[in-house]
C-alpha cells in the first residue's frame, strides 16, 4: 500500500505524517509512507485544502486528521478486495 501525505512543510503536514506512521505501525499494515512538498506534485491532485492523505493515489482525505480517523480510513481501504 502507498501513503503520500501532501503538504509544504508546515506544522500540520508534519504532524499528519507522524500519525500515519503511528497508525500504520499499530495496524501492523505493509505500507509505504511519503512526504510529497512539492507544490507543483501537490497542484495534480486538484485539492485546496492541505494537508492531504492519499492512498494508492486516491485522495481520502484533507485538513486536520486525527489518528483515530486514519487508522479508521487505512483499516477500511485495507479490507477491500
Amino acid at each position: 500500500m502507498e501513503i503520500k501525505v501532501l503538504g509544504t512543510g508546515c506544522a500540520n503536514c508534519k504532524a499528519l505524517y507522524t500519525a500515519v506512521e503511528q497508525a500504520v505501525k499499530e495496524l501492523g499494515i505493509s505500507a509505504e509512507i511519503v512526504k510529497e512538498e512539492d507544490l507543483m506534485k501537490i497542484m495534480e491532485y486538484n485539492i485546496m485544502t492541505l494537508p492531504a492523505l492519499v492512498v494508492e493515489g486516491k485522495v481520502v482525505a484533507k485538513g486536520k486528521i486525527s489518528l483515530k480517523d486514519i487508522k479508521a480510513i487505512l483499516t477500511q481501504l485495507n479490507t477491500l478486495p
